[in-house]
């Protein structure tokens, strides 16, 4: 397994011009509860959201998106449907697309099933915290639902092997973030505690990573460069309070300047 490097900030300009150059539409089927945080999100970074779910249409969006966002956080029957007929569609089309596996194993068994059946069609990134990217790996892991509870630097070889076992890139965040491929590793220091005081922040980082793999031909750095946005807007973000945060948080990266 690969020693994680430093992703450095002036990795970050290229991918940040590109968004804001191209305006990728990410197609996101994501969780009831941040849906409208997620889509401002997006906007703020450049991106352009869609939030269609309906069983009936997600492989016409797969077909028209430059790439897709699967957040299993408030999965039901039909959203799952939904959910696999869009990752076999982003196969097919060889559309990149990002998995963020919300609570797996926690003694969650459907989801957990779901997640699995999700992995077979090849997610280009997995974005989860350590004790999601630990089930995902067949390890023991503990959390309290979507609230990990296992550290990042605990779970570096797990995301290590995961990445290596279905070919993609394993984007786990926490204290620090790992972004890695299984043989070359990113590392990400920084953030804020506010970040896990504001409901939605890792599911709209999951739809930030698929706007950042959009069109790109890095998807390793591209997806590093997410997670260092999202914590260096957190790190700038006025702390007046949550509610004051969570708007400043979407101005730092509305404004977010690369050469910080």
């Amino acid at each position: 397994m690969s020693a994680a490097k430093s992703f450095q900030i002036t990795q970050t300009t290229p991918f940040i011009n590109h968004i804001k150059q191209q305006r990728p539409l990410v197609h996101c089927i994501t969780n009831d509860v941040v849906q409208n945080f997620t889509a401002n999100i997006l906007l703020a970074i450049g991106a352009s959201p869609a939030m269609g779910i309906a069983e009936q249409e997600v492989a016409e969006f797969v077909n028209i998106a430059d790439s897709l966002l699967i957040n299993i956080g408030t999965i039901h029957s039909n959203t799952a449907q939904s959910m696999l007929l869009a990752a076999a569609k982003a196969q097919q089309t060889q559309t990149p697309w990002v998995l963020d596996p919300v609570a797996v194993g926690a003694a969650l068994n459907y989801r957990t099933e779901i997640a699995y059946q999700l992995l077979s069609f090849n997610p280009t990134v997995i974005r989860g915290n350590a004790s999601e990217i630990l089930a995902l790996n067949g390890q023991k892991s503990f959390s309290k639902g979507p609230d990990g509870q296992d550290t990042t630097q605990s779970a570096l070889n797990a995301a290590q092997e995961l990445a290596q076992k279905y070919q993609t890139i394993v984007a786990m965040t926490g204290d620090v973030d790992y972004i890695t491929n299984g043989n070359s590793t990113y590392s990400i220091t920084g953030g804020d505690i506010a970040l896990t005081k504001v409901t939605g922040t890792g599911c709209s980082l999951s739809a930030m990573v698929a706007a950042f793999i959009a069109n790109s031909p890095d998807p390793l750095s591209a997806s590093a460069c997410a997670c260092f946005m999202m914590k260096k807007a957190g790190e700038l973000a006025n702390k007046q309070g949550l509610g004051t945060f969570s708007i400043s948080l979407l101005d730092q990266l509305s404004t977010f300047n690369s050469s910080l």
